[in-house]
């Protein structure tokens, strides 16, 4: 390898797979039967936030008020919605070049690591077939911290005995490439310059880069 990046770190959402539309439509669901709505531009806002805090979020969107007890019990609801949807997932449902980017990485080397807040990640990576690739997994369901707090980059960067300076984090959300950056970690931001701008790299997707570009960061 030709400098000391030695472990990509990849964000789940936006960048392995899309599963955005799923957790809109849950969480879309539940706002409606609560007897309001929100849009797609303010579920940008939702991106990399834990399950938890995007539910307070919408309800506050909604001017919604509910005791601690029924938000377990909305944040419930809305994951099963989300679990029969996400259930449904094939490696059809994986990202341009995300399958050929995991496999270049693992052939040439690299550790395979997970960095994401989802609870639902494994899930998702099996049902997409591309859990095998990965030598650690970082979800929802280990750290307790949301991005841009760098616990999950730093918690994968420990299962795997790396370093922070020598881990990339692929990443489409602005809180996750700050997290990143807060871990001492490089950045490959997946997505648009505008939101983005703070990536050591910057593509549309994991099928515009190539190995050999991460190790000249």
């Amino acid at each position: 390898m030709g400098n000391t990046i030695t472990t990509c770190i990849f964000d789940l959402d936006g960048v392995i797979v899309d599963t955005a539309v799923y957790h809109y439509k849950a969480w879309r669901q539940m706002a409606n039967e609560l007897g309001f709505d929100f849009s797609e531009l303010q579920n940008e806002k939702l991106k990399g936030v834990s399950r938890i805090d995007s539910l307070r979020l919408i309800l506050s969107w909604g001017n919604v008020v509910k005791e601690e007890e029924e938000i377990q019990v909305l944040a419930k609801h809305k994951n099963d919605a989300y679990l029969a949807m996400i259930e449904q997932m094939t490696p059809e449902n994986l990202l341009p070049g995300a399958h050929d980017f995991l496999v270049a990485a693992k052939e040439k080397g690299y550790k395979v690591v997970l960095g994401s807040a989802s609870k639902n990640a494994k899930l998702i990576l099996d049902k997409t077939g591309v859990l095998p690739l990965f030598d650690a997994i970082v979800d929802g369901n280990i750290v307790t911290a949301s991005k841009p707090d760098p616990q999950v980059f730093l918690k994968g960067a420990e299962l795997v005995n790396e370093r922070p300076q020598h881990c990339v984090v692929f990443e489409d959300a602005e809180a996750g490439i700050e997290a990143a950056k807060r871990a001492g970690m490089h950045t490959v931001g997946i997505g648009s310059a505008e939101i983005l701008h703070g990536a050591d790299i910057l593509v549309s997707g994991l099928n515009k880069i190539t190995i050999a570009d991460i190790q000249s960061i």
